[in-house]
């Protein structure tokens, strides 16, 4: 399937994408009055952005510390061998590992930074060691525990950049 290239975006696209980020469960009309739409236009919009690919997926954001203990770990990592094969094997890794929240390909000295999450520290390390430790592929690993978590988000600031 090809590509569908983005929408042009006016004001109100940038408000209602803003209000959606930070509450998808708003109702139709509670969006419309807020940027001054009928439901079914900002139904509408809603659809477009979905065809796009602005909204790739609507989820509900658990709080892990309400099921007990959670440590999280941001482990940095740098491949020994690099080709298009060896950061896919590792990409598919990491994306079929649940406890692995989060992966990003990085530029500078480290290849990747894991976030993961274990039950204690114990299972952290055991989840390294799997994960990191057993891999021959794996020249460096680094494992920073987090001991506090400042902000955690998954919104953008919209508009990501000023208009021409």
């Amino acid at each position: 399937m090809p590509e569908i290239p983005p929408p042009h975006l006016d004001d109100i696209d940038t408000h209602l994408l803003d209000l959606l980020q930070h509450d998808a469960e708003r109702t139709l009309h509670d969006l419309g009055e807020e940027v001054g739409l009928s439901p079914s236009a900002v139904q509408r919009r809603i659809a477009r952005y979905r065809k796009h690919g602005l909204i790739s997926r609507q989820v509900a954001v658990l709080d892990p510390h309400r099921f007990g203990p959670v440590v999280l770990a941001a482990v940095m990592v740098t491949l020994d061998q690099e080709s298009f094969e060896h950061h896919r094997v590792f990409a598919t890794r990491m994306n079929a590992e649940p406890q692995v929240q989060q992966c990003y390909r990085t530029a500078g000295p480290w290849d990747y930074l894991v976030v993961m999450a274990a039950p204690s520290t114990r299972e952290c390390g055991r989840l390294g060691d799997r994960l990191f430790k057993a891999d021959d592929n794996i020249r460096r690993y680094e494992t920073l525990v987090v001991f506090d978590t400042v902000k955690s988000g998954l919104t953008f600031p919209l508009p990501l950049w000023p208009a021409p």
